[in-house]
């Protein structure tokens, strides 16, 4: 289909169709959108994403994106250093961040376990959770990956982890619908879903129980 357009718009439908969620209708019409705009428009958003490349990097503490080492988040001295949230985006971040009901800290992990893509545990910050936790002053890991197969498998990983290191590790209640994403939850029931998080431990031997007749 790019075959019919002027080279240089072929090549920009090419690129846009391989952003996440693109598809090559929606990256036609992105092309076609752009090269009819003012020229110091389109220049303004190249300079734009050019610009957050370059400067976007990881947080040397909790890897969450940020111009700043370290991040907005782990600077505040307001925040509880005695609870850490573990998600797998900086997307959910910012969604927790909406709630406006969680001041602790947070550490994302980059993606979730996933051996049908090839992801382990190597490739997501696990090793530098563990090294966050060893100072000895967090008391709650909390779990709030997705609720997906991906998203439980995460958590049941990290819960087997650290569970022997004695801290409380909770995972957030099931508000949240099955196969959901985090940042596409609105703040009420992201609220919900993480004043109801319960222990790992309890869920645990839940699951254990003969069901009652």
């Amino acid at each position: 289909m790019s075959s019919f357009f002027a080279p240089s718009v072929a090549h920009l439908i090419e690129e846009l169709a391989k952003l996440p969620g693109i598809g090559p209708k929606t990256a036609q019409r992105l092309a076609m959108h752009l090269v009819k705009r003012p020229e110091e428009q389109v220049v303004a958003l190249a300079r734009a994403m050019v610009e957050a490349r370059r400067k976007v990097t990881h947080c040397s503490i909790c890897q969450n994106l940020t111009d700043d080492d370290p991040c907005e988040i782990c600077s505040d001295e307001r925040r509880d250093d005695t609870s850490i949230c573990v998600v797998s985006d900086p997307s959910d971040v910012v969604a927790m961040e909406r709630i406006r009901d969680y001041r602790g800290r947070y550490h994302v992990l980059h993606g979730l376990i996933s051996p049908m893509d090839g992801i382990g545990p190597e490739e997501l910050h696990v090793r530098e959770l563990l090294t966050r936790l060893r100072a000895g002053l967090v008391q709650e890991v909390i779990l709030a990956t997705d609720p997906t197969i991906e998203g439980e498998a995460t958590a049941m990983y990290l819960a087997r982890l650290l569970l022997p290191l004695g801290v409380d590790v909770t995972r957030i209640a099931r508000g949240l619908p099955e196969g959901g994403d985090l940042d596409y939850a609105d703040e009420a029931t992201l609220a919900r879903a993480l004043e109801g998080r319960r222990s790992v431990n309890l869920e645990a031997r839940e699951r254990r129980k003969p069901s009652e007749s």
